[in-house]
């Protein structure tokens, strides 16, 4: 993996020196990671213009399951705990002969911009932008292969939750479990808070469990998601508790299903943004439901839940082979609940057989 690693970070400085940075600071963790294999508690990464370094204020050992930083860079480790990395690789920067440091002004506060404006007067700081976070949009296999696995736990997990009882339970003992079922099959952590969601509170998008418990008739709305090497998938199902769905849940079921069936029918390379998001939103308006819909519809995954991009109204770009993204129309009818479908899929080519469904719980209307 090393040669990936190097690979990137050369796809980055050539972005910089185009732009006129002979060196770049890198201080958002998942963009350390993305280029040095492993992001330690606190540590940031100077591609400098003779070597590149991470620098981080203490020893490497408490690195993520399964990261490891690229044996190509050589760390710089702090001697105390008042050091800063991002003052000290500024320093480094300096000392290289640099005269133009571009940063992540995104993610640095306003008080370390002026600390490195401070320790190296001479140098020209410059806006890196999401130069980083733009190179991770498309993935390479392996980091695919990380996602179908997480996905692959988290089916499990959903999938022996199904088969417990569930009437009677809370909200939160139900998050709480699956969170433990996700990492008992081996995920690093779940991807994000897991939400359950029932009665009234199913279909909510980001509902915080409660202690509402379960009951006959209700509808069972579940997201959640795995961390795998630290890449994160997500999946969302809603089900029935305990009785024939009555009709009105059987109609908004099929609505949402067939919205969530358009966007992605709609994932195919070159397809726009914020086409995708109109064709799943289309559904769900010509049946009257326009008013309080979520303000999109998916959105990229990988080292964060929540990437680049944006299936939304106003997104701009277009989808490129590789970039995996969440499909995740829902409805939530305020005192009677709603539903969500949520599918991680990968964008292939029609050659390649389509989009690659990765999250495969089935997606049929369950009475449990």
């Amino acid at each position: 993996m090393s040669e990936v690693y190097a690979a990137r970070r050369t796809r980055l400085r050539d972005r910089c020196q185009a732009s006129g940075s002979a060196s770049a600071l890198i201080s958002r963790p998942a963009n350390v990671r993305y280029l040095a294999g492993a992001a330690p508690h606190g540590s940031v990464l100077l591609l400098g213009k003779r070597e590149d370094l991470l620098v981080a204020p203490g020893p490497l050992d408490d690195r993520p399951t399964g990261a490891r930083v690229d044996d190509s860079l050589r760390p710089h480790l702090l001697e105390g705990p008042a050091g800063d990395p991002v003052v000290a690789a500024a320093g480094l920067a300096a000392a290289q002969g640099t005269d133009a440091l571009a940063v992540e002004e995104h993610h640095l506060t306003v008080a370390r911009h002026r600390a490195l404006a401070s320790v190296a007067p001479r140098l020209r700081l410059a806006d890196l932008g999401s130069a980083v976070e733009q190179l991770r949009v498309v993935k390479d296999e392996e980091e695919i292969s990380c996602l179908r696995i997480g996905a692959e736990i988290a089916d499990q997990a959903l999938g022996e939750l199904l088969e417990s009882i569930l009437v009677g339970r809370t909200e939160r003992h139900l998050a709480l479990e699956l969170e433990r079922r996700l990492v008992d099959h081996g995920a690093d952590g779940p991807a994000f808070r897991t939400s359950v969601a029932t009665g009234p509170n199913s279909g909510r998008r980001g509902h915080r469990p409660t202690d509402r418990r379960v009951e006959e008739g209700d509808f069972l709305s579940v997201c959640l998601g795995a961390t795998y090497r630290g890449y994160r998938c997500e999946i969302g199902r809603t089900f029935v508790i305990g009785t024939s769905p009555a009709d009105w849940q059987i109609e908004l079921y099929d609505l949402v299903f067939a919205a969530q069936r358009a966007g992605r029918e709609s994932l195919v390379p070159g397809a726009a943004c914020r086409d995708v998001d109109r064709a799943a939103r289309q559904v769900l308006d010509s049946a009257g439901h326009s008013e309080g819909l979520q303000p999109l519809t998916g959105h990229g995954v990988g080292l964060e839940i929540d990437e680049d991009p944006q299936l939304a109204p106003s997104a701009m770009g277009k989808l490129d082979a590789c970039v995996p993204v969440t499909v995740e129309p829902g409805v939530h009818l305020p005192g009677r609940g709603g539903v969500r479908i949520d599918d991680t899929l990968v964008v292939r080519p029609e050659a390649d057989g389509g989009p690659e469904l990765l999250t495969i719980t089935t997606k049929e209307l369950l009475a449990l």
